[in-house]
């Protein structure tokens, strides 16, 4: 058996070369959104393909993680297809990598002398992968073939030889060739540092210490989740509902959430609302991340999570609806959208379960912008970015302006490299006052960002949330406000957008998106006046907001809300 600091030292090394491939995919990539934004996630698993560690990267990539490579592990044995030392499998099918088809895995087995000890796998989101629309993410799409080419899992290296013929199949079906090979290459080169750090632990220890290690890191988490649930004493169910929109409806997600006493959890969506033909279905990959978000998040946001953490919570999806969708239902907004809300629910139920621990809601929306086009000499383009907001105001502090939250832990894309790399202009970018969710606490500010066509014409779609629906406060606290976006047509006509649309654009059109504050917390009226004073003082609550709804009247006037304006 082997000795505890030996689990640890493995444990921690596991984890750094998790930490170190994703620095390797930054360092390396070509496309903005990987380089600058770091919408990439990398992970080290067992030969079963069982989480062992992973980095601290999206999360949406670590929950679907465990869910993708196991299955891939799966669909390659049930077709004959063995792993080989040096071979490279690639797939981005969402109904068996767990996300959408934007997000291509790589998983790599890791041999020394002749037996498997790992696996290493890397996901990044690809700025195209073909599809209907620039960026792969349409906001009317009704199908997954309409929102790029579908990869099951194929060797992309096989026996330490690069297939060109399929990077060259695949670079035909997407708009910019150039960022995906650079991309794809910059995931090759983080595998092979990923296994040369699990090679190096399994000559120091051996193979058979190191597979008992990664049993034991499993058993570890698996007992001390179990021991948090059980110190925290909360056995019960609690239930919670949310909606995501589509059209001129709202639809359901429901949940019931089951504390046990022996330390266990049981997560039950049933009720939720059917799959539909928008991109807003979220495969099975996706709920599994947004659940174990939440859940991780209020049991102890410093724990660790591995497969171990999936014997102790049971997750119930029905199959055929908008958390477990059937193929070829579209899933790109899923992925994105449906995954915050997945988040907001389960968070909501936990709050009736855990009360203290939860904040209110953040904003619940990735807003998505996809823009692409061809320039004057033929080359065609495409920007992809997801855009912060407010974050749920706490039981003990206000929420963040500006961030990105819950299931995506990416950055913006600077100024200057969105308008080195695109026609693109960059008119305004500053936080949204007045959109926090009023409360003792209140909520963090949403984000304005205003985006001008410099050259040519272009195709923009946005697929957001949260235009009808309001992020929820706590406590008495007020929601957050919703999004608002437009579209500014450079005749001056104003063309509201919704929050899911695809429209064509002209050179001098505007963009202006105005993401949702998060929820308040607590009464606003017992909100402390020396912060409603820097509030107001500040521009991000204005004077008469603050007396309609914290009760008070400042004295002071205000000024500009932080940001820059062209």
């Amino acid at each position: 058996m082997v000795d505890r600091l030996t689990v640890e030292v493995i444990r921690y090394a596991a984890i750094y070369a998790s930490e170190e491939m994703g620095v390797v995919l930054r360092n390396t990539a070509y496309s903005p959104n990987i380089k600058d934004r770091l919408d990439h996630t990398c992970s080290v698993l067992t030969p079963e393909g069982l989480l062992a560690a992973q980095a601290e990267h999206i999360p949406v990539h670590l929950g679907s993680m465990a869910v993708g490579v196991k299955a891939t592990m799966e669909w390659l044995e049930r077709e004959g297809v063995s792993l080989e030392p040096g071979d490279v499998v690639m797939v981005n099918d969402p109904y068996i990598a767990g996300t959408h088809l934007n997000d291509i895995l790589l998983v790599k087995p890791v041999y020394h002398r002749g037996e498997l000890v790992a696996l290493v796998a890397d996901k990044a989101h690809h700025v195209d992968v073909g599809g209907s629309v620039p960026g792969s993410l349409g906001g009317d799409v009704r199908e997954l073939l309409q929102e790029g080419i579908v990869i099951p899992p194929v060797k992309l290296v096989e026996r330490g030889r690069l297939r060109r013929e399929i990077l060259a199949l695949i670079e035909e079906n997407v708009r910019t060739p150039h960022y995906f090979r650079g991309d794809i290459k910059a995931q090759l080169a983080a595998l092979n540092v990923g296994e040369k750090r699990i090679l190096e632990l399994a000559e120091r220890y051996g193979p058979k210490t190191l597979l008992e290690a990664w049993m034991e890191i499993l058993d570890y988490t698996e007992r001390y989740t179990r021991r948090r649930i059980e110190e925290l004493g909360r056995a019960g169910s609690y239930g919670a509902v949310d909606y995501i929109e589509v059209g001129g409806e709202l639809l359901p997600i429901r949940v019931e959430v089951e504390v046990r006493a022996d330390g266990s959890v049981r997560v039950d969506f049933t009720g939720t609302h059917e799959q539909v033909e928008a991109p807003v279905n979220a495969v099975y990959g996706v709920t599994v991340a947004a659940t174990t978000f939440a859940l991780k998040s209020v049991i102890d946001p410093e724990m660790p999570v591995n497969h171990g953490f999936y014997r102790v919570v049971e997750i119930l999806a029905p199959e055929g609806s908008l958390v477990n969708p059937r193929k070829p239902a579209p899933v790109s907004g899923g992925n994105t959208e449906t995954s915050q809300r997945i988040a907001d629910v389960v968070f909501r139920a936990l709050a009736e379960a855990f009360p203290g621990r939860v904040p209110a809601a953040s904003c619940g929306s990735m807003t998505n912008v996809a823009i692409g086009g061809v320039r004057g000499d033929g080359s065609r383009w495409a920007f992809y970015e997801t855009i912060g907001c407010g974050s749920g105001g706490r039981p003990t502090g206000d929420g963040v302006d500006g961030v990105h939250t819950n299931m995506t832990n990416t950055l913006n894309t600077p100024v200057e490299r969105i308008e080195q790399e695109y026609p693109l202009l960059v008119v305004a970018y500053s936080l949204r006052g007045d959109s926090e969710g009023p409360g003792t606490y209140r909520g963090g500010l949403g984000i304005r960002r205003v985006l001008r066509l410099a050259e040519g014409r272009a195709i923009l779609t946005i697929l957001a949330e949260r235009c009808r629906s309001r992020p929820w406060g706590l406590n008495g606290g007020g929601p957050g406000e919703p999004a608002r976006h437009y579209l500014k047509r450079r005749s001056g006509a104003i063309i509201d957008l919704g929050c899911k649309a695809t429209v064509a654009l002209e050179e001098g059109d505007e963009i202006h998106i105005n993401t949702p504050g998060g929820g308040g917390y607590g009464d606003p009226c017992k909100r402390d006046p020396r912060l409603i004073e820097k509030d107001t003082r500040e521009a991000r609550v204005s004077p008469e907001r603050a007396a309609r709804l914290y009760c008070y009247r400042p004295g002071g006037g205000a000024g500009g809300v932080p940001g820059t304006t062209r």
